[in-house]
C-alpha cells in the first residue's frame, strides 16, 4: 500500500512581514488561532491574495515538495463557509496528523480570510470561469482551484461546519469531473470538523494515486530533451515579424536540433529568416520597439551557426540603434520605456553583435545600457522594480534582467572590463532572487510577495540564467544545483501535453501599483511567450547535463 501525503486547505493568514510598500493586511482571529498551534516544523507559504490584499497562506511538509513521495496525499480544504470552526479543525488536524506514517499533512488553513465570521457569504462556484486572477468576485476560487491542480492530491476533504454549504458542494462536484490546472481529477468528500480524526485518514488511504498525481509524476519524470521535443512540436515555427518571442522559440528549436543531431530545425530557422535576409521583409520597421530589437537575436544565432555575414548584418542593424548618425553612443538603447525588460532587450543584441563583428564599441555600449537601466530600476535590495512608476518587483521584470545578463556575459570577452562589471551585477541579482524562490521551486508574479501567483516565464528565465552560470563557471555548483533542481521540478510540472502551460503572465507594460501586478492575467493553455522560454531553459539544462556526463 502506498504512503499518504495530506494537504490541508483552509483559510488562514500569514504572519510574515511584508515590505512597507505592500498592500497587504492581517486577519487577527485567524492569526490568533495559528499562534495557538506549534507549527514550527511546517513550511509556510501562500496560495494567493484576496481583493483586500490579504494573503491566503498554506502549510507544507517536505514530502509535499517531492512529487515522487510514496506518501498518499490528502488535501483538507477549510474556511469556505467563513466559519472559524472549520479553520480551527484544520489547524488541529495539521498538527495531529504529522505523526501518521503513511500520510504527509500540509494545509491552506483559510481560503476566505476576509470573510471569516461574516454572514450571507456569496457562493463560490467551481470550476471558476474566466481569466485568473483579476476577477473581484472570483479571485479566491481561481487561486484555490489552481493550487489544488498543481499540488495534485490523491484525495480532497472539504471541511465545513455547515451541512450543505454551497461553496463546499460546488468544489466537491467540480473535482469529481474536472481537472484543476488541466492536470487531472481527484476524488473528494465533504466532512465536518468533528470527523477529522485518524480513522478518517486511515480510511482514505488508497492503493493508487489519483489521476492528477500520476500526471504530475509523469511530467517531472521527463528528461530535458523530452520536454523540449514536446514543446518544439508547437513552438518555434513562425517568424511573421521580428519580435523576441518567436525569435527565442526558433533559437530554442535550433538548440534542440544541436542536441539531437537533427539539422532540420536549423534549416527551418534559415527558411523563416530568409525573407528578412533577402530584404523582402523589413526586420526593423519604422515603428520598432524593444521586442523588435531583441528579436534580432535569432539572426545573431544564425550568424554563429552558419558563418553567413548576411545574418551578422541583420543583427548589427538592431545593435546600431544604440548609436547616433555619427556613430557616437547614445545614453542608452532606445525603446526602453523605463522598464527593466530592457536589460534583456537592449544588452544581449549589443554583446552578441560585438562578438560577431569584433568591434569593442558594442561591448562598451552594452555596459552603458546596463548601468542606465540599473539607475532606473534596480532596488537597494538587489531586485528590479519593473519601472519607476512603482516599487513592485514584477516576476518577468526580473527574469528579463537575469536572462539578459546571462546572454550578454556569454558573448562579452572574459578579459574585458565589461565582462567583470556584468559578472558582478549578474551574481548580485541572482543572489537576491534566490532568497525569494518559493518552496515549490518557482518564482512569483511579484518576486517578493509569496501571495502572488507562481509565475511560469520568470521561473524559466531565472533558471536559464542560473544554469548558464553553472555551465560557464560563473556560479558554484554546490551552492546553486539545489536551486536548479527545485526550479526545474516546478517548470516541468507546469508543462502539460500539447504545449499547454500553467500560469504564464500575460503581456505587461509598466503598471502603477502592486495590485495592478497581482491582477495581471495568468494564462492557462498554450502561450508563445511561455513556450519560447520553456524551450530555452529545457535545452540549457540538457546541455548542462550532457557536459557533466562528458566530464565524468
Amino acid at each position: 500500500m502506498k504512503q499518504v501525503t495530506l494537504i490541508l486547505v483552509a483559510s488562514i493568514l500569514c504572519w510574515v512581514d511584508f515590505p512597507a510598500q505592500a498592500e497587504t493586511k492581517t486577519t487577527e482571529p485567524v492569526e490568533a488561532e495559528i499562534a495557538k498551534h506549534n507549527l514550527d516544523g511546517m513550511i509556510r507559504s501562500a496560495i494567493g491574495v484576496t481583493r483586500k490584499g490579504t494573503p491566503i497562506p498554506c502549510f507544507l511538509t517536505e514530502d509535499d515538495l517531492d512529487p515522487n513521495s510514496k506518501k498518499y496525499r490528502i488535501l483538507l480544504v477549510g474556511g469556505l463557509d467563513g466559519n472559524l470552526e472549520s479553520t480551527q479543525a484544520v489547524l488541529n488536524a495539521l498538527k495531529t496528523f504529522q505523526g501518521i506514517e503513511k500520510a504527509s499533512v500540509s494545509a491552506v488553513p483559510c481560503a476566505r480570510p476576509d470573510e471569516l465570521g461574516g454572514s450571507n457569504l456569496s457562493s463560490m462556484k467551481f470550476p471558476p470561469e474566466g481569466n485568473a486572477y483579476h476577477q473581484p468576485e472570483n479571485d479566491v476560487a481561481h487561486y484555490l482551484w489552481r493550487w489544488i491542480g498543481m499540488h495534485a492530491p490523491d484525495r480532497v476533504f472539504i471541511v465545513t461546519s455547515e451541512a450543505g454549504n454551497p461553496s463546499a458542494k460546488s468544489l466537491s462536484a467540480a473535482l469529481a469531473g474536472n481537472a484543476p490546472s488541466e492536470v487531472g481529477p481527484t476524488s473528494s468528500e465533504i466532512v465536518s470538523p468533528e470527523s477529522l480524526d485518524d480513522n478518517l485518514v486511515a480510511g482514505a488511504i488508497g492503493d493508487m494515486n489519483s489521476a492528477a498525481r500520476q500526471e504530475i509524476q509523469r511530467r517531472v519524470a521527463r528528461t530535458p530533451i523530452e520536454v523540449a521535443e514536446e514543446l518544439s512540436k508547437v513552438y518555434g515555427h513562425k517568424l511573421d515579424s521580428v519580435m523576441y518571442i518567436p525569435a527565442l522559440a526558433i533559437v530554442g528549436r535550433t538548440r534542440l536540433g544541436e542536441l539531437t543531431d537533427d539539422p532540420a530545425a536549423l534549416e527551418d530557422a534559415k527558411k523563416l529568416g530568409a525573407p528578412f535576409l533577402s530584404g523582402e521583409k523589413e526586420s526593423m520597421p519604422p515603428k520598432g520597439n524593444g521586442s523588435t530589437i531583441s528579436g534580432h537575436l535569432v539572426f545573431s544565432e544564425l550568424a554563429r551557426r552558419t558563418g553567413d555575414e548576411g545574418w551578422t548584418a541583420l543583427a548589427k542593424k538592431a545593435a546600431d540603434y544604440g548609436f547616433d548618425e555619427n556613430g557616437k553612443p547614445k545614453e542608452s538603447m532606445p525603446f526602453h520605456s523605463e522598464m527593466s525588460d530592457s536589460v534583456f532587450m537592449g544588452c544581449a543584441i549589443l554583446a552578441e553583435t560585438g562578438q560577431l563583428t569584433g568591434d569593442e564599441k558594442y561591448f562598451k555600449q552594452c555596459l552603458r545600457h546596463l548601468r542606465f537601466m540599473e539607475k532606473l530600476c534596480l532596488r537597494d535590495d538587489g531586485i528590479y522594480r519593473h519601472s519607476p512608476l512603482d516599487e513592485a518587483a514584477w516576476g518577468r521584470g526580473n527574469g528579463f534582467p537575469a536572462l539578459g545578463m546571462a546572454l550578454s556575459l556569454s558573448a562579452l570577452p572574459e578579459d574585458s572590463e565589461e565582462f567583470a562589471a556584468f559578472l558582478e551585477s549578474y551574481r548580485n541579482h541572482l543572489t537576491a532572487l534566490r532568497k525569494h524562490q518559493d518552496p515549490t521551486g518557482a518564482w512569483h508574479q511579484v518576486i517578493d510577495h509569496e501571495e502572488s501567483y507562481r509565475e511560469f516565464t520568470s521561473t524559466c528565465m531565472i533558471t536559464f540564467a542560473i544554469v548558464r552560470g553553472m555551465r560557464r563557471g560563473w556560479l558554484d555548483p554546490a551552492e546553486w544545483q539545489p536551486v536548479i533542481d527545485k526550479a526545474w521540478t516546478a517548470i516541468k510540472s507546469r508543462i502539460g501535453p500539447d504545449g499547454n502551460l500553467v500560469d504564464v503572465c500575460t503581456g505587461t507594460g509598466k503598471q502603477k501599483s502592486l495590485r495592478d501586478y497581482f491582477d495581471r492575467t495568468a494564462i492557462l493553455g498554450r502561450d508563445d511567450r511561455g513556450g519560447a522560454m520553456a524551450l530555452m531553459v529545457s535545452t540549457e539544462i540538457a546541455f548542462w547535463e550532457r557536459e557533466r556526463k562528458a566530464g565524468q
